[in-house]
């Protein structure tokens, strides 16, 4: 669920040098560097600088295009554990019954039951190379959908922004990048609002 976030982690750490560029060179005067005083706030003084952050887990949590795209890609999950497991138990059941008809002396002939195991053997191959295409599906399937939520979501932002005027806008997921906050920067809520406005589901046929 992070992958939002480690895409916009870079205009983060631009943003620190260009504030730490604005800061030191405005003190500056004529070559030679004046001593900063620090800002002093009273009771009742409000003062909002241009940024602002949305909450990413929250956005997973409640913009509805991440929702259903959670929920079909579990349904596909789901139904192809559901297969593996099938598949296993059937070739449970084929190891035990070749067991058995080793200790029983069941094969004909010994090239019989080298057969035999062979095809076993097979089944477990082609079993764990169905389990390794699907887990590379879900990885696929997975990585698509972060991408297709963080592209609504950077097009939302831009839309929002032309109004708002952040010069910029932070993606925190826990304490990843914004560790303390007023809650006047936390825009996630009308984010998220403007983003489940936007977006219209496909009706199945």
């Amino acid at each position: 669920m992070k992958n939002v976030s480690y895409i916009i982690n870079g205009v983060f750490a631009v943003a620190i040098i260009i504030l730490f560029i604005l800061f030191f060179t405005s003190n500056k005067k004529s070559g030679v560097e004046e001593t900063a005083s620090p800002l002093k706030f009273t009771e009742g003084d409000s003062v909002l600088l241009p940024l602002a952050y949305v909450n990413v887990d929250s956005i997973y949590l409640n913009y509805n295009l991440a929702k259903d795209a959670n929920e079909a890609l579990m349904k596909k999950y789901n139904s192809s554990n559901a297969e593996i497991t099938r598949r296993q138990r059937q070739l449970e059941a084929e190891i035990t019954d070749f067991q058995k008809k080793v200790q029983n002396n069941a094969f004909l002939s010994q090239e019989r039951g080298q057969q035999e195991q062979l095809r076993i053997q097979q089944l477990e191959a082609d079993l764990h190379a169905l389990a390794q295409r699907y887990q590379e599906e879900y990885a696929r399937e997975q990585q698509k959908m972060n991408g297709q939520i963080a592209d609504s979501v950077r097009l939302c932002l831009k839309e929002y922004n032309k109004t708002a005027n952040y010069q910029i806008i932070f993606s925190n997921a826990g304490l990843d990048n914004v560790l303390l906050a007023k809650d006047n920067y936390d825009i996630t809520t009308k984010i998220i609002t403007l983003l489940n406005t936007r977006y219209k589901p496909q009706v199945s046929k």
